[in-house]
């Protein structure tokens, strides 16, 4: 059968493939594709349906190509979707595909990291037969309440955007409606469109103008001009301001604006994990991570500060170090933030606007104010003294060195040499386990784009695909992805689609024999490092504190194709870290395999995180963490207090 005029005959599958092929979007008058292609892991859901859409693709050529990416994890392929989307600024990202029932749920992990995060990513999760003409079919759910439910209905409250295609007729709102969620930066996250496996393969007429190129304008928000009015009257009232810069700063490529704000106010600006780079390391005004795990120089001045200027920030417990980090009694909140829910935090005066064209506003309301000698000349002293803390930690005293068994060094040690050797447009990938914290106290900032760290759902297993997601995003930056023995064996898989796609990536593996940051909070809370190490069951004891766990995952990594470099002394490491960059772009993935002693910490942040602790208990490690948290507990602030609008008039 042949189509009719003014349409073109394709499956679903073959339609959305030729869809997402032509869309584009555009910012400040630069066009891209906002789909650099397709990532997937093929099953009976799938395989006949997008699959044979994109080999049809590849076929084809030309520019309507959607190239196709052979993944080994549906979760590891949302994450590497999500990392390119990060570094692309949130203007482009992948879609991924996967098959019925494990496949697709594989993904549900990835799509609540892309949504937590703001991050648009496109999921293509297959279903059971829409016709249930074979069911129940293999990897079905039958649920005996409601015939229509399938596990694909798992990732509605994981998206910002979940749609079903029942139907070919209902595949075009389904696909504009996803493409409406993924290029806007208040509604952006994991967006899901559902299609079952017989409707993958069913034929349509399509009218021809659902394929032509569209192309998706990414908004900046302008601010209110009474809303600014009302912001620059209250840091005008203000003797020691702060700015907390988040993850807005760089989707908005506001650090210039940020730059400029800072140096005509001598505001100083903490960051949150997610805002890390905001302004370059030595910037007078830049006082490093804030909150948990921050310095003690911005704790100190957010611990003082009487109005906190938030920029693009979700204020998560991090940041505010569950809601202890701002003690001035009288603090008021100015929150500049392009999503309405996120302005609306703290009771803050809340500027709805995009984070650049806000705080060029903003500088130019503020003309004539700055801070006052004295708050410049402290933010010095404690950076000062910061720094000092951060070259105690990449080179620790003889007394910690001498105290290490052989072959072992700190991991302040091993940052230390990668943030030194490495190049500053060089990219550092990590997410979760302590990594994370030590990196956003110690490291040095460069470049805008050079340090990639996901800590919104800090999720297990996301550094090797994350790193895979920022190569692809930009071929000409080397990538250093830290990742602990413990994340490591969470998702090592991904080295394998490294390998076939000839991406180097330089993974730092820092072997500690457990779980190094969950060791160190349990203990902290009492528990001992319960369940932390990687131990044999004892015999006699009957518990997991036995020897050590004979792993080798230098072995590991080598059977999986990558190169692997083994660093048993400071030497050693940093020349691995040099053979690593030495080698070639296309040569695969590079492992240095380093070994650490997790006793040994990062400086303290002089912080707290609200980590509930057992209210009795026979222990008394446990009785004495408690009581450290309940006098934790009442530095513990609602931040509730109304911020006066002064701007506004008529009223």
């Amino acid at each position: 059968m042949t189509a009719t005029a003014g349409t073109v005959r394709l499956t679903v599958g073959q339609a959305v493939v030729r869809f997402l092929a032509n869309q584009w979007s555009e910012r400040d008058g630069r066009r891209q594709k906002l789909f650099a292609g397709c990532l997937g892991i093929f099953g009976h859901g799938n395989v006949a349906g997008i699959g044979q859409a994109l080999l049809q693709n590849e076929l084809a050529g030309g520019e309507e190509r959607l190239p196709y990416v052979l993944a080994r994890n549906e979760q590891a392929m949302v994450h590497t979707a999500v990392a390119y989307a990060r570094q692309k600024d949130r203007l482009r990202t992948w879609a991924c595909t996967a098959s019925v029932g494990p496949g697709s749920t594989n993904m549900l992990t990835g799509a609540a990291l892309a949504t937590v995060n703001r991050l648009p990513v496109l999921l293509l999760p297959s279903g059971t037969f829409a016709t249930r003409v074979a069911g129940p079919v293999l990897q079905e759910l039958e649920a005996p309440y409601a015939a229509d439910v399938t596990v694909n209905d798992a990732f509605r409250p994981l998206s910002r955007f979940f749609d079903r295609v029942n139907r070919p007729e209902q595949l075009p709102s389904a696909l504009l409606g996803a493409m409406r969620v993924l290029t806007d930066p208040v509604e952006t996250g994991a967006v899901t469109v559902a299609l079952p496996q017989d409707v993958q393969a069913e034929a349509f007429d399509w009218p021809v103008e659902l394929f032509a190129e569209r192309v998706w304008r990414v908004a900046r928000p302008l601010p209110e001009a009474v809303d600014i009015a009302d912001a620059a009257t209250l840091i005008r009232s203000a003797r020691r301001p702060l700015v907390v810069a988040g993850g807005g700063v760089h989707y908005s490529g506001a650090e210039d604006a940020l730059r400029a704000f800072s140096e005509a106010t001598g505001i100083p600006v903490g960051e949150s994990q997610a805002g890390k780079g905001s302004l370059p390391h030595e910037h007078p005004q830049a006082m490093g991570a804030v909150g948990s795990t921050g310095t003690t120089a911005a704790n100190a001045l957010a611990v003082e500060t009487d109005v906190v200027i938030g920029v693009g920030t979700r204020y998560s417990d991090f940041t505010t170090a569950s809601r202890t980090a701002f003690q001035d009694p009288d603090v008021r909140f100015v929150n500049i933030n392009v999503a309405r829910f996120d302005a609306g935090k703290l009771a803050g005066l809340s500027v709805v606007a995009d984070a650049r064209e806000a705080l060029t506003a903003l500088t130019a309301a503020l003309d004539g104010y700055a801070v006052e000698p004295a708050y410049r000349a402290r933010q010095a002293e404690l950076w000062r003294d910061w720094d000092a803390r951060v070259e105690a930690a990449h080179n620790p005293p003889v007394e910690v060195t001498d105290a290490l068994a052989d072959g072992v060094l700190t991991q302040g040690t091993v940052l230390g040499c990668v943030n030194e050797l490495s190049d500053p447009r060089d990219v550092v990938v990590c997410a979760a386990g302590s990594m994370p914290g030590d990196l956003h106290k110690l490291w040095r900032v460069r470049d805008r784009k050079s340090y990639h760290v996901e800590y919104g759902f800090s999720c297990m297993g996301y550094e090797i695909p994350g790193g895979i997601g920022v190569r692809l995003a930009d071929p000409d930056r080397d990538v250093f992805v830290l990742v602990g023995d413990g994340s490591y064996l969470m998702m090592p898989t991904e080295l394998v689609t490294a390998v076939q796609e000839r991406l180097k990536i330089i993974v730092v593996l820092v072997q500690n024999h457990g779980f190094h940051s969950i060791g160190s909070l349990s203990e902290s809370l009492g528990s001992q490092r319960f369940g932390t190490a990687y131990r044999f069951r004892d015999d006699a004891t009957g518990r997991l504190d036995g020897e050590r766990l004979p792993i080798d995952l230098a072995a590991n990594a080598r059977s999986l194709g990558a190169t692997v470099i083994e660093a048993h002394s400071r030497k050693e490491l940093e020349q691995a870290i040099r053979d690593a960059k030495a080698a070639p772009a296309d040569g695969g993935p590079v492992v240095i395999h380093v070994e650490t002693d997790p006793t040994v910490h990062a400086p303290d942040s002089e912080s707290w995180w609200d980590v509930p602790v057992s209210q009795v208990s026979d222990l008394d490690t446990t009785r004495r963490a408690h009581d450290a948290y309940t006098a934790h507990k009442a530095t513990q602030r609602p931040y509730l207090a109304p911020t006066e609008r002064t701007g506004r008039t008529g009223r």
